[in-house]
């Protein structure tokens, strides 16, 4: 029996190093012929093989690095991390992997420390937050043949946010609830700060993307989740610039930053102001829609034409006669359900991912707002509310929707530094007739209330987007997708040599994804003018689109200097090997 067991591990031995060989012959020929080494270098190669023949990987390190070709250096730290796999020391594997300079020959040798093969078994980028085992003790322990992973209708998914969605696809309001054991627990779990520590505060943090794409790699060929820094992206709260340094091969995010937390409603926001932080997911899907689809996606959420007839017909049929006293609340509730449910369209990217629930709930609750149903702040008024005494607008559908709204993108003469200048995010108006068949018509025009909605709605942005940090997420999904359009328009990964090998790809880097939204109740509401009820439903949506702020034209160029300054003083220099972040 132990004889077997040898001859079985022997076997198993050569299998790994026949497979290794095959693994490393792809990384040789993916990188093509390389030019005659001189005789030192050479000789530096041979006595490479004799130590990792013998297993001495420190010396066999040192004599790689001597290598002054790049290609035959990453060549050389490949067999060295091979060896290393294989001999079971998987930590100095990736450390070594860590420490080649070609993302490609990188990838290529991590997917084979990682065993990964294309495929749903993939492994990914994580959630924001480790979910997953409190949902299984959820699953396992309260009505265990309830949930809809064994066949039954409860539904559990780790979006946090304002709003959740049911099994159904039917999104609605999230009750804020929030108790002081969970505030004093959330706020002990937090870890000091301290030197190098992502939770202290900047006025200007800088995160590296090629630097992060490289340490969420590594953890990823060592089965492991991207850290809750990487998702929270060091606790960057706004996005300022993007910095280029071809010389280091950097392209850098940079904004103020500082430690973040969870707030009542399960954002990750700024624990000074309350502020959601950027998302490392939210960066990857707005990416991947840059390279894919022009920086181009949208959501809408409308009414059914079926459903707008029915409303029409019984608004004709119930004016006849004034109410009744009492009757009000009756009368608005059968309204509602002629009205049904509204229809959640998503176009560009995935509509489980949280950029989709992050437009699809700041477009609905700007609704709610807008009708009243929800308060605004000093200085917006809802439509319905504004409408003034003794006048009484027709039933129409109103159609508001948020779209882009910078100043300008601002360059270096060396196109080496951008800023991002404006608030971001506006709110556009439209007023819709409505026909027999319950058909919206698009005028191209807007009435003077429902364009004072729109334009209050974008003035007091900032203060409302304190109020209900839902907008603040939204303004935070634009800045990325402006900067992700950005890195697209001018190419900068081909000015430093950046292959996006891991981040690029939906079968390494998974994004995290929930039930898709595809329903919501009617926004509709209605006031009374002179005995008369005035009624007005609401559709719209969220529209990006990053190329025309991106193009050449478009971009002005900064020659006073003072955005160099900026992008000179940011410039990575004496960092550590793994990090990512500096201030």
């Amino acid at each position: 029996m132990l004889a077997r067991q040898t001859s079985a591990s022997d076997f198993l031995r050569r299998f790994s190093r026949s497979v290794l060989s095959i693994v490393l012959s792809v990384v040789l020929v993916s990188v093509g012929p390389a030019p005659l080494l001189a005789q030192p270098a050479r000789d530096a190669e041979a006595r490479l093989d004799g130590h990792l023949a013998a297993g001495e990987f420190a010396p066999a390190l040192v004599l790689a690095q001597q290598i002054p070709d790049p290609d035959r250096r990453d060549q050389a730290l490949a067999r060295i991390a091979q060896a290393q796999a294989n001999g079971g020391i998987r930590r100095a594997a990736l450390e070594t992997a860590g420490s080649m300079s070609d993302d490609r020959m990188r990838t290529t040798l991590l997917d084979a420390v990682a065993g990964y093969s294309p495929g749903p078994a993939a492994r990914g980028g994580g959630s924001m937050a480790d979910f997953d085992t409190l949902i299984d003790l959820i699953t396992s322990t309260i009505a265990p043949q309830s949930w809809d992973l064994v066949g039954g209708p409860g539904a559990i998914d780790s979006f946090p946010g304002g709003v959740y969605v049911d099994t159904v696809g039917l999104m609605k309001r999230l009750p804020v609830r929030e108790s002081s054991a969970l505030v004093q627990l959330r706020q002990m779990s937090q870890p000091a700060v301290g030197n190098q520590n992502a939770r202290q505060p900047s006025a200007l943090r800088k995160i590296s993307l090629t630097r992060l794409e490289k340490q969420i790699q590594l953890r990823w060929a060592n089965g492991q989740a991207p850290t809750d820094e990487m998702q929270c992206l060091a606790g960057l709260e706004k996005l300022r610039y993007v910095f280029v340094y071809p010389e280091s091969g950097d392209i850098v995010l940079a904004g103020p930053a500082g430690d973040w937390t969870l707030d009542a409603e399960g954002r990750q926001v700024s624990a000074s102001s309350g502020r959601p932080v950027l998302q490392l997911d939210d960066f990857v899907v707005v990416l991947r829609n840059a390279m894919e689809a022009g920086g181009q996606f949208t959501c809408s959420i409308t009414p059914r034409r079926e459903n707008l007839a029915a409303a029409k017909a019984y608004l004709e049929e119930t004016s006849k006669a004034p109410l009744k006293p009492g009757q009000t609340q009756s009368w608005l509730k059968q309204l509602r359900d002629h009205m049904g449910e509204q229809l959640i369209e998503v176009a560009g990217i995935d509509s489980r991912t949280r950029v989709s629930r992050v437009i699809v709930e700041a477009d609905y609750r700007m609704k709610l707002v807008g009708m009243g149903l929800e308060d605004g702040v000093f200085g917006v008024t809802s439509y319905l509310d504004s409408i003034p005494q003794g006048k009484a607008a027709p039933m129409s559908v109103l159609r508001w929707w948020f779209t882009m709204n910078y100043d300008a993108l601002q360059a270096t003469p060396a196109r080496d530094a951008f800023e991002l200048r404006g608030q971001g995010v506006k709110v556009l108006s439209e007023n819709e007739m409505l026909n027999e068949r319950g058909e919206r018509i698009h005028t191209g025009q807007s009435d003077d209330l429902n364009s004072q909605f729109a334009q209050s709605f974008t003035k007091h942005f900032e203060a409302l987007a304190i109020k209900y940090p839902i907008y603040a997420e939204l303004q935070n999904v634009f800045d990325l997708a402006l900067a992700a359009g950005l890195i697209v328009a001018e190419d900068l990964p081909g000015q430093v040599g950046w292959h996006m090998p891991h981040l690029s790809q939906a079968q390494r880097y998974r994004v995290s994804l929930g039930t898709a939204p595809s329903t919501v109740q009617t926004v509709v509401n209605h006031r009374v003018s002179q005995g008369r009820n005035i009624v007005a439903g609401v559709s719209g949506g969220v529209s990006v689109n990053s190329t025309p702020l991106v193009s050449k034209a478009a971009i002005r160029i900064d020659n006073y200097g003072a955005l160099q300054a900026e992008h000179t003083g940011a410039c990575p220099k004496d960092l550590p090997p793994d990090a990512w972040w500096w201030d």
